[in-house]
């Protein structure tokens, strides 16, 4: 039943009124009275005979379309069992809502007679290619071995760290045509609809029109609720999507793949809050298929999958990745302070000034990266330095252009009187400069040559050629053709001082994100990043081997006891529920527990640490304890998250 009801998180049995038996299949939506109410459910199995003595009966069937396959409903379970959720929430998430003129016209195609003169297609379904052509992984020396494996329908399974410059949606598009030349379906997982475009692009192009379709709300419900019946039904083999996709039902299911796992889009953030990687990592599991994990940079969590040897990684020879890096350079080391003494304070060093000269004199496009949107997201007083803050509700304020007024980032408020509480002083310095401004500074900079910027607001998809300065926010760089000349990493301190467990992976992922739109060193393409060479992200950057920072991340996490070394839950709430949540858990030989750590608004955070091996038993009891403080309608919600991306 969909009630989201902790202790109610089981099946219940209902009797079929003989008017619904013919309608009344596993997988359709059903109302069924319950408590007095009308609540929506899902029919799971037909069963000739129960153990409860008095039934109730079915009430209506919403419609007869089974939308909710076998293999998703097990799927729903395990990942329910994995996050100390409800099923009812996972299926909340896997299957998307119901949309009664999409439903009927899909119901429409599909009972119409088929023409008898229309030429027969035979590649709608898989196994309707030949073998894919594996030239694009031959720079990966397991890569061709990969695309083989797909196609005889072996689980391989693969952590793919990806060459500067390489098409990824196109290496993406040949392992998914592999897995149809072997009869199996797919399912590719991006974090963005940029992502999306690139990669539906790509399949068209190898797969050929209508062979696949994109699962993303982004789309809308009625596009959404089409696409996800033609994977049900069977019409196409391959389903890519933004995380909606990571629960789409696909027949034969030989591939599962997931683009840039550390991008925190990929995080659900409703609950029971799953991870498209996992989720994707147990579709694999359960249902015996391939598994591909790519990116530029390498997550922790795909690390653990190398190590621990359920994946084999597929890399490049260094002599390949020395061939198509770009030329790297910090701004922060001994050589480049003894020529820039002022380097080390400067939000544009003379190395980064130079290089993105040099690349605009030879008709080049420069990509710059910055990593906040806005103009001057944050202000603090002139003469003390005291971050300034919103009078009424204490959230930050920020300018949105050069004569703009504060105002509050939170609630929109004006400052326009502002006076700083700790000196008195009224004027406000930058803290934190964001895109606009920059954009603002490089013009002045660089005068006549065309800036851009593209951020949240607008996303450049692709840049023309020719000379041009494009300002970017992380994840929103757009494509040069033939490649940028420079790309200019500026502001690194305000990735790498963050207080987030993840800061220095984040930082290296968004890095390589950018300096990958670069061209090669031999065609001219070079890399700045503002920051000491001397740290382990950079060096990662310089040496583009996220590998070894991943190794390094992993190892530490693994001493200090943090994910993925050891799985963690938080419990968040007022004090009084986490405490009484807590108490009356059952938890595992070897928990710890840790906290309490201030939240937000008033509550606080508990986490409980367990080895790997006691990870299902944590969740177990924590779902009990749960369920126990909804039987008794205990007050104070408290939200459970296991493995969640925020710890402090």
């Amino acid at each position: 039943m969909d009630v989201p009801l902790p202790h109610l998180d089981r099946p219940f049995d209902y009797l079929v009124p003989e008017a619904l038996d013919a309608e009344a299949q596993p997988g359709v939506r059903v109302k069924v009275r319950f408590a007095g109410q009308l609540v929506d459910g899902w029919l799971l199995e037909r069963a000739e005979s129960s153990a409860h003595p008095k039934l109730a009966y079915l009430e209506k069937i919403v419609s007869p379309v089974p939308v909710l396959s076998p293999e998703v409903a097990r799927l729903a379970r395990a990942v329910a069992d994995r996050y100390a959720g409800s099923l009812a929430d996972v299926l909340r998430l896997a299957v998307p809502p119901r949309h009664a003129r999409a439903e009927k016209a899909v119901t429409a195609d599909a009972d119409a007679p088929a023409d008898p003169d229309a030429p027969a297609d035979a590649d709608a379904r898989p196994g309707g290619r030949a073998e894919v052509d594996p030239r694009g992984w031959r720079d990966y020396p397991a890569g061709p071995a990969l695309l083989r494996a797909l196609t005889d329908g072996r689980p391989a399974r693969a952590v793919w760290s990806a060459l500067p410059g390489e098409d990824w949606a196109g290496r993406y598009a040949d392992a998914v045509a592999a897995t149809v030349a072997g009869g199996r379906g797919a399912v590719v997982v991006v974090a963005d609809a940029r992502d999306l475009d690139r990669l539906d692009a790509a399949l068209t192009a190898v797969l050929g029109a209508g062979r696949h379709v994109r699962l993303t709300a982004a789309d809308g419900p009625a596009r959404r609720y089409r696409a996800f019946l033609a994977a049900r039904r069977g019409d196409v083999a391959v389903v890519i999507g933004t995380r909606a996709a990571m629960f789409a039902p696909v027949e034969r299911l030989g591939l599962v793949a997931i683009w840039d796992d550390g991008d925190d889009l990929h995080a659900e953030p409703r609950a029971p809050y799953p991870h498209a990687r996992d989720v994707l990592l147990t579709r694999a599991r359960l249902g015996d298929a391939a598994a591909l994990v790519g990116g530029y940079a390498r997550s922790a969590e795909a690390q653990l999958l190398v190590e621990t040897s359920w994946a084999r990684e597929v890399v490049a020879d260094r002599a390949v990745v020395r061939a198509r890096t770009p030329a790297m350079a910090p701004t922060g080391d001994d050589p480049q302070l003894a020529r820039d003494p002022g380097a080390a304070s400067a939000r544009l060093p003379s190395l980064a000034w130079t290089s993105a000269r040099d690349a605009l004199r030879a008709d080049l496009p420069v990509l710059v990266q910055v990593p906040r949107r806005g103009y001057v997201p944050s202000v603090a007083c002139a003469d003390c330095r005291t971050p300034a803050r919103c009078p009424h509700c204490a959230g930050p304020l920020a300018l949105p252009s050069a004569q703009g007024t504060p105002a509050c980032r939170w609630c929109g408020r004006v400052a326009a009187a502002y006076a700083c509480p700790e000196c008195g002083g009224r004027r406000l310095r930058a803290s934190v400069t964001g895109a606009r401004r920059t954009a603002e500074e490089l013009g002045r900079a660089f005068p006549g040559v065309p800036v851009r910027t593209s951020g949240r607001e607008e996303v450049l998809a692709t840049v023309p050629g020719g000379a041009g300065l494009v300002i970017a926010t992380p994840g929103a760089e757009p494509v040069a053709d033939g490649g940028y000349g420079a790309v200019l990493l500026l502001d690194s301190w305000a990735l790498l001082t963050r207080a987030d467990l993840r800061a220095g992976e984040e930082a290296l992922r968004r890095w390589m994100a950018a300096a990958a739109l670069a061209r090669p060193g031999t065609a001219g393409g070079r890399v700045v990043v503002v920051a000491d060479g001397a740290l382990a992200p950079v060096q990662a950057l310089l040496r583009w081997d996220s590998a070894w920072f991943a190794a390094r991340e992993l190892a530490e996490r693994r001493e200090l006891g943090f994910p993925p070394a050891v799985r963690m839950a938080s419990v968040t709430g007022v004090a009084e529920a986490v405490s009484d949540l807590l108490d009356g858990a059952r938890l595992p030989d070897g928990a710890e527990v840790l906290g309490p750590v201030p939240a937000d608004e008033g509550r606080e955070r508990m986490l409980v640490r367990v080895p790997r091996s006691r990870a299902a038993a944590l969740a177990e009891a924590l779902h009990a304890a749960a369920g126990q403080r909804s039987a008794r309608k205990a007050a104070g919600p408290v939200r459970l998250q296991v493995d969640p991306l925020v710890l402090f």
